[in-house]
């Protein structure tokens, strides 16, 4: 099968014309289908980075979202004492009540209204997600109008740079801090007092949407879900904070990579056909050639392989750029809305090994698919007739 391969690779060269056709549309569906998938790693790498393996979230019982949630000040007094509880150097519970509204600012780049998550949260915030470190400015002061705002925030949004001030519920707030959150959900959010912003939006005091706890240790975590989903005072769900954040990127992440199939596809169906027509037409242009290595003792099996072969290299150098296009777009800011939490969310594309060997792949079935029909027809072509074409 040496000789067929070697005559089907040398080939190319001189049909290169043809073949680039089919190169690029490869590498054009192989591209499109990739940064699909880049864009719902991205949302998902996002929301999961939101988690900690050592935080629990406690929402109101049959709570999907904390914009669904409810925790009063009792609840909040009982999970302080949970002996599962991490606590901090003072003996303090590394406890975090947290309230949650939505605000509509102009985005940066349409100057349109999305909708931003609003955070209340106090000092200890910080303790609890150690992920969360002040960028620029300082962490805001208790009781005053305030804001900390994320890293993404100041990019997607208008008016938040540090020092700017803007109008929240009818109060003017000032940024006086920047964090990172390490590229999670957070650094989209604003982070101010939560007795304050509990008060601007005329909320009853002690209700809080969510509350985030340090565990002491991992192994822990069944423990305080027993104690508190077995106290008749609380009724509330206890969900580990990397499985709940997991699950809020679910809707978006799947509908992205449906999407994202479903484009690939369309466009595959285009490149195959390309592919076809480039490879029936090598056929028919190479009828006396095939026939005379037929008549020189290859078999059918080897014209067919060397054909499928050639259609396979073709698709694979377009896969290869493919995946070459898409590099540039890894860490590449965009922004949708979260439909489970109704917020607008900035994420970065995430563009890994393990997509491109996805990309391969598809670009090696796309050349299979593409070859298999031609190869079939250059292996029945008689030999006798095929030699008497001019």
């Amino acid at each position: 099968m040496a000789i067929p391969i070697s005559y089907n690779v040398r080939s190319i060269g001189a049909r290169w014309a043809t073949a680039v056709v089919s190169v690029l549309g490869i590498a054009g569906t192989v591209g499109v289908f990739l940064a699909m998938l880049a864009m719902a790693r991205g949302f998902q790498a996002t929301l999961q980075a939101s988690g900690s393996p050592n935080n629990v979230i406690i929402l109101r019982a049959g709570a999907d979202t904390e914009m669904t949630s409810a925790v009063n000040h009792e609840q909040v007094r009982i999970i302080n004492d949970a002996p599962q509880i991490a606590r901090a150097d003072d003996g303090s519970p590394l406890v975090s009540p947290e309230v949650v509204v939505i605000g509509a600012f102009p985005l940066m780049t349409t100057g349109t209204d999305a909708n931003v998550q609003i955070r209340g949260v106090y000092d200890r915030v910080l303790e609890v997600r150690p992920n969360v470190r002040i960028q620029e400015g300082r962490f805001f002061e208790s009781g005053l109008t305030e804001l900390i705002v994320g890293k993404n925030a100041v990019n997607t949004y208008q008016g938040f740079e540090l020092g700017s001030t803007i109008e929240i519920g009818g109060e003017i707030w000032k940024v006086v801090g920047v964090f990172d959150s390490d590229g999670s959900a957070f650094d989209s959010e604003v982070w101010c007092d939560a007795n304050l912003l509990n008060q601007t939006f005329s909320r009853p005091a002690g209700i809080y949407q969510s509350v985030t706890a340090r565990l002491g240790s991992q192994d822990d975590f069944t423990a305080l879900k027993d104690t508190l989903t077995s106290d008749p005072r609380m009724t509330v769900d206890v969900t580990n904070e990397r499985a709940y954040y997991a699950k809020q990127s679910q809707a978006v992440s799947t509908l992205i990579r449906r999407l994202g199939f479903l484009v690939a596809f369309v466009m595959a169906i285009g490149a195959v056909f390309g592919a076809l027509n480039t490879m029936y037409s090598a056929v028919s242009a190479r009828a006396r050639e095939i026939a005379t290595l037929r008549a020189l003792g290859f078999g059918s099996f080897s014209v067919v392989a060397s054909f499928v072969l050639e259609s396979i290299l073709i698709a694979l150098v377009g896969g290869v750029l493919g995946c070459l296009a898409v590099i540039p777009l890894n860490g590449f800011t965009a922004g949708t809305m979260n439909w489970q939490t109704f917020s607008h969310l900035a994420f970065a594309f995430k563009v890994t090994p393990s997509l491109m060997i996805w990309g391969l792949a598809f670009s090696v079935f796309m050349g299979f698919i593409g070859g298999l029909l031609p190869a079939l027809r250059a292996a029945r072509m008689p030999v006798a007739t095929a030699l008497r074409e001019l």
